[in-house]
């Protein structure tokens, strides 16, 4: 009796996903977008003027797939290059191969390729002598180099959709079937591994692969939701904690809290857990946004918060896991005020463009012998009057409401009752936001 193994052996242990492999933009599942008729991609390969092209996307969602097929559409040689492996002697050679057979050279990872692999490459795309097309998971305009932009058509992709996904498991299990493996698999158990592969079309496959491992060939296998659990049990969630992902995540989580939106921040901040995120650097975001987005709304956010970050350092995961989640979720069910954060930017940038202001005479140390004679006098304490309040300038040329502007809504928080407050005790409004 022989299984998938067996199989295997017989086809050159070729993985499921390299041999579904797109021949064409045709063959490309769910990037609609740039593979459409019309689109840069359709026009540059009718005109046999492909130029460079930069990819970017998070993994597993068809980068090296187009960048092949284009190859098999253009009729070029497809010469990969890893950017970890390839040095300049391979660049500068290719280079010298293009001169005498049309080459399409693709190069995986482009992010990390030196200054110098960068101006190689540089040369060979300003010349024209060969077609170029680079992978990143990384934001581009951050990532590469400014000339290597500016020279290339950025091309982003996005992760597959969920129906697409569906196509994709139901291609990978025709092949199987017409290798002579039957799976049985119901549309429901279709759509959860769609979805639990997070728009990774490889990742899908692999797992399809995977749940037929041990299966004689002449017996259908019959995939149950366990099945299925198992194989998604320790895999992780895209993402990248040095890339775009961790930014795009945290981003996301950070929105979230500011909106005031539970769910979100749960769902975002379990991605981050998932994904392998320092608790501390997680904690240390909670508390930026416990100042800059609840700030003097409810002053107490930033005491959840520190004492978090002071929590999850002591006990770390898993239990660190419910520590950030009370902070995380204080911050969202929290009211919001910006003024902090608003106001120190504007006195920055106050400080920074325009001429210091003197120190008032009244302002100034005057804890040493001399002071008086010196005209550091005047100054009144607040503690010495029955308000708690002296009207005297502080910032001479600087109008109440230049830099603080209180934020305070219709609710009862300390912004609020510090606004009606002052108001009391000066006889003057308080400069707000939102009247």
């Amino acid at each position: 009796m022989s299984d998938l193994f067996d199989l295997g052996k017989q086809q050159g242990n070729r993985p499921l996903a390299a041999a579904l492999r797109p021949e064409t933009l045709d063959d490309v599942i769910g990037q609609d977008a740039i593979t459409a008729e019309g689109s840069t991609l359709r026009r540059r390969i009718a005109a046999d003027q492909l130029g460079s092209i930069v990819l970017y996307g998070p993994p597993g969602i068809g980068k090296t797939s187009i960048a092949r097929a284009m190859g098999n559409m253009l009729s070029k040689d497809f010469r990969p290059l890893h950017a970890t492996r390839a040095g300049v002697k391979e660049i500068r050679q290719l280079a010298d191969e293009a001169r005498i057979r049309p080459l399409l050279i693709f190069v995986d990872e482009v992010h990390r390729f030196s200054a110098t692999q960068a101006d190689d490459l540089l040369a060979i795309c300003e010349e024209g002598t060969a077609d170029f097309i680079g992978a990143t998971t990384q934001n581009p305009y951050t990532a590469l180099p400014k000339a290597l932009v500016s020279r290339s058509t950025i091309l982003k992709l996005e992760p597959i959709s969920i129906n697409d996904m569906v196509t994709v498991v139901d291609r990978g299990l025709a092949h199987l079937a017409s290798t002579g493996i039957q799976v049985t698999l119901s549309p429901d158990h279709k759509h959860l591994i769609a979805g639990r592969s997070g728009g990774d079309a490889r990742r899908a496959l692999t797992t399809l692969e995977g749940l037929c491992v041990g299966h004689a060939l002449d017996e259908p296998v019959v995939v149950t939701e366990d099945m299925i659990e198992d194989a998604y049990m320790a895999a992780p969630v895209n993402h990248d904690r040095s890339g775009d992902q961790h930014y795009d995540v945290i981003s996301a989580f950070i929105k979230s809290m500011r909106g005031g939106a539970a769910d979100a921040v749960l769902y975002w901040l379990a991605r981050l857990i998932h994904g392998g995120e320092d608790p501390r650097f997680i904690a240390r975001r909670i508390m930026i946004q416990a100042s800059e987005d609840v700030g003097l709304a409810d002053n107490t956010a930033l005491q959840t918060a520190v004492a978090a970050a002071q929590a999850v350092e002591m006990i770390g995961y898993p239990e660190a896991r419910i520590i950030l989640a009370h902070a995380a979720l204080h911050v969202a069910r929290a009211p919001k005020s910006g003024s902090a954060n608003h106001g120190i930017s504007a006195a920055l940038s106050a400080v920074t463009q325009e001429a210091p202001l003197p120190v008032p005479l009244h302002l100034r140390d005057a804890h040493y012998q001399g002071a008086e004679a010196l005209g550091h006098v005047g100054y009144r304490s607040p503690h010495k009057d029955p308000k708690g309040w002296i009207d005297q300038d502080y910032a001479p040329g600087v109008p109440t409401g230049r830099f603080y502007v209180s934020e305070a809504r219709d609710a009862a928080t300390f912004e609020k009752r510090a606004d009606d407050y002052w108001e009391r005790v000066t006889g003057r409004p308080s400069p707000k936001l939102f009247d």
